[in-house]
């Protein structure tokens, strides 16, 4: 099948450039000699995830049970749910623990070492646990210097049912970087904050086997890893308009786009009518604070090739709206009614959940394979 065939709006992956980008995140921690825990909540499909484990001792992270339970089941056992635990998810947390999955939980309170352990007891079993690290003022987590640190590694090392697993930030902050030096800035301060919290825990006499770190941008461009065991990154699979904007990344490396087809044509404002609204390519708008504003993307041709100056300017739940950015006056032979354009996503993990597949594609626009992808907590 081609993908001039398809049903309009849908999810197309490129394959190539998939590849391409895990391999350079690859290469870079096996410079660094640290683990990649990829995420999976960018892909939420076990064929990407596998490629992005390829090489690497196995664990992975996730932002949702739902996604923990869909790797489990696929036999990704070594997980961390990256997300700060709130009682009633202890339940599940506690199912997938007891049928055989490693499960590591992440929090930064008191309160919750007291229901995690009360849960661990009530079903008899062990639930490991990292503290959460603020390292850039983004989230959540404890800071630096703060003594709850100690607090809560002294409590977790104590109480019956967890375990002090280690310490956990994300450098969340370095998609708002304004240059590539920021970002590298932000990446020593992620380092830091990790290292040095890790190192009380364990002159306190504590353990902390694993010191995580993680975004996408910090991952590409930290120039020091020591004293860190792993470094969790999702978006760097697909990549996406922010990260260009980032400068992480070129546009032609961004791996999915939306297929959508032209509906109709308002020639007198300019503007070309898609079928792919804001259910399709997401309300996101994470490139209007950089300095090119994408729109809600960038238009490309049938072949993903990008098209000069052409962005979607707005949208509705099911119509998008491609315009020329300098106001020049579009090709309209090039934009006839029922063809077809690719657009790439200022987010690739909210374009992609608005879709239940990829469309597998490799340096043609012939479909090589079709990929589900899974949504929900």
């Amino acid at each position: 099948m081609d993908l001039l065939e398809l049903e309009t709006p849908c999810l197309v992956l490129g394959n190539g450039r998939l590849e391409k980008n895990i391999s350079h995140l690859h290469k870079r921690m096996e410079h660094f000699g640290v683990n990649l825990r990829p995420h999976g909540k960018t892909a939420k499909n076990i064929d990407v995830i596998r490629m992005a484990l390829a090489g690497q001792p196995g664990g992975i992270t996730v932002s949702t049970l739902k996604e923990a339970e869909y790797y489990f089941s696929h036999g990704i056992e070594d997980i961390v749910y990256a997300v700060g635990i709130a009682p009633v998810k202890l339940d599940r947390v506690a199912n997938l623990i007891k049928k055989g999955a490693d499960v590591t939980i992440i929090l930064d309170t008191i309160e919750q070492v007291g229901f995690a352990s009360a849960k661990a007891q009530e079903y008899d079993l062990n639930i490991p646990v990292l503290i959460e690290l603020d390292c850039d003022g983004h989230r959540s987590g404890v800071t630096l210097g703060d003594s709850l640190l100690m607090d809560i590694g002294r409590l977790l090392n104590s109480e019956d049912g967890v375990t002090l697993r280690g310490v956990l930030t994300h450098a969340g902050g370095s998609y708002q970087c304004k240059s590539i030096d920021g970002i590298r800035a932000i990446a020593e301060a992620e380092r830091d904050t990790a290292a040095k919290s890790a190192e009380m825990l364990r002159q306190g006499g504590l353990p902390c086997p694993i010191v995580s770190v993680g975004s996408t941008p910090t991952a590409v461009f930290a120039e020091d890893l020591s004293g860190i065991t792993e470094v969790r990154a999702g978006t760097f699979v697909f990549h996406d308009l922010v990260m260009a904007g980032l400068g992480v990344c070129d546009v032609k490396d961004i791996a999915v786009s939306v297929l959508t087809s032209v509906i109709g044509h308002q020639k007198q404002k300019g503007w070309v009518i898609t079928d792919a609204g804001w259910t399709a390519l997401s309300r996101d708008r994470g490139t209007a604070s950089q300095e090119v504003d994408q729109g809600y993307g960038v238009v490309c041709n049938v072949k993903g090739e990008p098209l000069t100056d052409l962005i979607v300017s707005s949208v509705n739940q099911e119509h998008g709206i491609i315009i020329d950015r300098g106001g020049k006056e579009l090709d309209w032979e090039s934009f006839g009614i029922g063809s077809a354009v690719r657009i790439l996503p200022n987010h690739s993990c909210a374009t992609a959940a608005m879709h239940d597949r990829y469309y597998v594609t490799d340096s043609s626009t012939e479909i090589i394979d079709v990929w589900h992808r899974f949504n929900g907590w």
